[in-house]
């Protein structure tokens, strides 16, 4: 019988990997949140645990509540991923669910078609999404040919373009593994809830849904974690202050600024509020992995 510190060798890999790009970034901004700046106003990081200095962190923790300085970029990302959120679930999961359960001949062409986004930049994607809605776009000029002579600026502080950009841009990231986890539901448990009399309405809520539950969880992990962090598609879709995510505050620190340490706090506050939803994320995970053992 082999030993069970050759197969711990495997992980081992792994740790190093982890320790390498995810604890030691995550120390080195906390260091830079908990640090101070000299007399030229640069960031100078705090490494010793002795030496830290909470002003920032507690500047950007009591900015983040409602009514603070950073509260509306708080909101609006709270905001824009929720509705995102269910946008991509009320999209993503009928295409996964067809692809899965109905798609027979056409399955590996409609699931090349989900992957093709992922051969093109998100920011070419993006660029092509201000060509749909710049103010003489095809959106715009479609619009007015039925008759709608003063469309709406999409572009410049709009909020649902920054919305229906991030559900374009993160989609493909929730049909995936719903798409996995509806095909890898036996069809004999939906087959035998119709045979006690379950109409396919009742067999899909009583039945595929609740089994489909984990993968949509997991999907909606992959959607969520990098629509928090998200900057970028703002930038280039709005570009106004109105509709500031908390990436965007936190770029605007970093890159645009010198308040780094500021910058960094506000990752921290980032890192708070993405981690009560991993806490979630655990806890159901292994809920239904003791459900369904």
């Amino acid at each position: 019988m082999e030993s069970r510190s050759h197969w711990r060798a495997f992980a081992l890999p792994g740790v190093v990997w982890l320790g390498l790009f995810v604890v030691v970034p995550a120390y080195a901004v906390l260091a830079m949140a908990m640090g101070r700046v000299n007399f030229l106003l640069q960031p100078v990081p705090a490494w010793n645990p002795f030496g830290w200095n909470p002003g920032y962190v507690s500047k950007a923790f009591s900015g983040a509540l409602p009514g603070g300085e950073y509260w509306p970029a708080v909101r609006n990302t709270l905001v824009y991923v929720s509705v995102a959120l269910a946008l991509c679930f009320a999209v993503g999961y009928p295409v996964a669910y067809y692809v899965a359960r109905h798609a027979r001949r056409t399955k590996g062409l409609l699931i090349m078609l989900l992957v093709i986004p992922f051969w093109v930049s998100y920011l070419l994607r993006m660029l092509a999404w201000i060509g749909l809605l710049s103010s003489d776009g095809y959106v715009n000029q479609l619009l007015q040919t039925v008759g709608i002579t003063h469309p709406p600026n999409w572009l410049n502080g709009n909020p649902y373009s920054v919305i229906l950009a991030l559900v374009y841009g993160y989609i493909p990231y929730f049909i995936l593994p719903v798409f996995a986890g509806i095909d890898r539901i036996d069809r004999s448990q939906i087959e035998a809830a119709r045979d006690l009399g379950a109409t396919p309405w009742e067999a899909f809520l009583r039945v595929t849904l609740p089994l489909s539950r984990p993968s949509i969880i997991a999907g909606a992990a992959l959607v969520v974690l990098p629509m928090f962090g998200d900057y970028y598609t703002n930038d280039l879709i709005s570009a106004s202050p109105h509709t500031n995510m908390l990436g965007n505050e936190i770029n605007l620190f970093v890159q645009g600024g010198p308040q780094v340490n500021l910058g960094a706090s506000l990752v921290l506050v980032l890192m708070a509020i993405l981690a009560v939803g991993m806490a979630y994320y655990v806890y159901v995970t292994a809920r239904d992995a003791r459900r369904f053992a």
